[in-house]
């Protein structure tokens, strides 16, 4: 009898407990539930980001280029990299990041390559050999210090992962006691910006950099180098293809043997610093007081010729600084400075008329545009044109006739304008069909042209460049009767 009681009373507690292990198991199902969940999706995730580029030989090149605000390490790397999938037959679509996000897309595979990367910068990477040596300088907004002892005193700031940073960090390895602030997202040129703008006491740029942005901010000091000069190249992530990396080195070797690197280098980097402080500041100032009052003639010339109306505006600030009344010792006048023969030739009977002046000179840039074989491209040809605009087309044939006995190339800006101002020199105008030619100043015109056309483009993306209510007036009433068919 004992016996049956205690069976009995050990199949009562088991199946209590079975039970309490039941509602414990079915309290537990929501937690198991969602981590099988979680576990499919991370499953999922990998496997979807595991291989997430193409092959770049049958697909397409993904490349990290520097982003917007870098405008002219932007162009510049831009332009390398089409030239480099062009030589690979391959498409080629760009990423615009930061240094930090580069190499992140890089070690995460999200691109093939980033352009713009200081060499042994990052060990998680592999580098091209280098295309371009930088100087890294220091950049203040008050007394630039002259010694690196004198850092110390001062508040700087740096991108994140930046070659900029990795100067002050071999710096550091002299002066232990350097510091900065890392920025995280940021770029040089925003941080140029800052110190100019009196946000920011000090940072680090490179000399190309600094150049570029002392066109909008002529008080930018740099007096003092870090001597840990940039040598710039493309990188992969240490688990990229190595025959990529073969190909880039190839290229590398190729632009700089075919002089190819040097005329894109001088076509984003060399005319910078044509011009004073007082120059950039005067520019700037018109370019808000003077320029709204004609922008609606220049768009219209734009739109006659498929110029772009800021290079015509450029050309026609060189010109005449735009007063419509400017008259040289030569007695060439107006707004572009028509001669009286190129006057005639376009039909133009009064000089001093702003708008007749605008037209004219924008016609006769792109009748001398198309006069040059087409065999150019289309940049280099407008570079040719203005040299042409400032010395007539006879001195810029004769020097691209010595461009081609001097082993250059007659059909590339970078070249013709090494050998132009030897038409001044009586060794070189005696043989030239068009005689003696102040062939320096057509390089000096041609550079600050478009000197002043990139100043304008950048003026126009800030929205710095407004319309005077007459021109908005125009501009709607232009609009207006066009949309009716009718006559401006």
């Amino acid at each position: 009898m004992l016996r049956t009681a205690h069976r009995e009373g050990r199949a009562f507690y088991q199946q209590r407990w079975n039970f309490g292990q039941n509602d414990h198991m079915w309290n537990l199902l929501p937690l198991r539930l969602a981590v099988v969940i979680g576990l499919c999706a991370w499953v999922t995730i990998k496997l979807l980001t595991a291989h997430p580029l193409p092959d770049w030989r049958q697909g397409e090149l993904v490349v990290v280029v520097p982003n917007v605000e870098m405008e002219t390490d932007a162009a510049f790397e831009t332009d390398l990299a089409e030239l480099f999938a062009q030589r690979l037959k391959v498409k080629v679509r760009f990423l615009h990041q930061t240094t930090d996000e580069a190499v992140n897309s890089l070690n995460e595979g999200r691109a093939h390559l980033a352009t713009g990367i200081r060499a042994n910068s990052h060990r998680s990477l592999r580098y091209s050999k280098s295309y371009q040596s930088l100087d890294e300088r220091l950049v203040c907004n008050n007394d630039s210090p002259k010694r690196m002892d004198d850092v110390y005193a001062h508040t700087i700031a740096v991108a994140n992962g930046s070659a900029q940073e990795t100067a002050l960090r071999i710096a550091r390895d002299e002066y232990e006691d350097l510091e900065w602030e890392s920025r995280k997202g940021s770029s040089p040129v925003e941080l140029l910006q800052e110190v100019a703008e009196d946000d920011l006491e000090c940072t680090v740029a490179n000399e190309e950099q600094i150049a570029s942005m002392r066109n909008y901010y002529p008080d930018l000091s740099s007096r003092l180098s870090l001597k840990s000069p940039s040598q710039m190249s493309w990188a992969i992530s240490t688990e990229g293809d190595e025959l990529l990396l073969g190909e880039i080195d190839r290229f590398m070797d190729e632009i700089k043997q075919d002089n190819t690197l040097r005329h894109m280098i001088d076509r984003h980097y060399g005319h910078n610093e044509r011009l004073g402080a007082v120059d950039t500041e005067t520019f700037i100032a018109h370019a808000q007081s003077k320029l709204p009052h004609y922008r609606q003639w220049f768009e219209e010339a734009a739109d006659l010729t498929g110029l772009d109306w800021r290079l015509i505006a450029a050309l026609a600030y060189r010109e005449s600084r735009w007063d419509p009344n400017a008259t040289s010792f030569t007695n060439v006048r107006g707004m572009m400075m028509l001669t009286e023969d190129t006057a005639d030739r376009m039909g133009v009977e009064n000089r001093l008329d702003a708008q007749t002046s605008i037209m004219a000179g924008a016609r006769y840039l792109q009748l001398l545009k198309e006069q040059l074989p087409l065999r150019i491209s289309e940049e280099e040809r407008l570079w040719l044109a203005l040299a042409a605009y400032n010395q007539g087309m006879g001195h810029l044939e004769d020097a691209r006739v010595i461009a081609v006995r001097s082993g250059l190339n007659p059909d590339v800006w970078t070249d013709v304008k090494r050998v132009m101002p030897l038409l001044s020199r009586k060794e070189y105008f005696e043989n030239a069909k068009h005689g003696q030619a102040r062939g320096g100043e057509a390089v000096i015109h041609v550079e600050t042209v478009r000197l002043y056309h990139d100043m304008l483009k950048r003026l126009d993306n800030q929205h710095a460049l407004g319309y005077t209510p007459q021109t908005l007036q125009r501009g709607f009433m232009g609009l207006f009767k066009s949309r009716l068919g009718l006559k401006k």
